[in-house]
């Protein structure tokens, strides 16, 4: 298996009363990792129907450890199952070397013209498979 890793950097804006990462940022956190990968990673790879439709139907996050102001946080993360209509995102957030939150995401392809769920494209497995679990 081969982890995505996307470095992202902290905002002042991310951070909460008592100066931690506010926990619906780390939400924010993982989609940027996403995007990265689902966006432009399979962009350069030739895939471009990530970008014209995907919709969440589920995430998950459980919360390791409070993550103060740094530089940025480490995400890595996985495909931990393919569907023939969805997927589901993994992903561990580093503050430096210790884990602070892991979480899940299930994505939906989806047809924004006819507004409703799709099958996954041969070339989007083919491109989500060297990341999966």
């Amino acid at each position: 298996m081969s982890r995505y890793l996307y470095h992202c950097p902290l905002r002042w804006s991310d951070l909460d009363a008592y100066g931690h990462v506010n926990n619906a940022r780390f939400l924010t956190l993982y989609e940027e990792a996403r995007v990265a990968l689902m966006f432009v990673e399979a962009g350069k790879a030739g895939v471009k129907s990530f970008s014209r439709g995907i919709v969440i139907s589920r995430h998950e996050v459980d919360y390791l450890r409070p993550v103060d102001y740094t530089d940025g946080v480490r995400v890595e993360l996985w495909i931990e199952e393919i569907r023939a209509s969805r997927f589901t995102v993994a992903y561990e957030l580093f503050d430096g070397e210790a884990v602070a939150s892991r979480a899940r995401t299930t994505c939906v392809p989806y047809d924004l013209t006819g507004g409703r769920p799709r099958r996954l494209t041969d070339a989007e497995r083919e491109f989500l498979e060297p990341w999966r679990d």
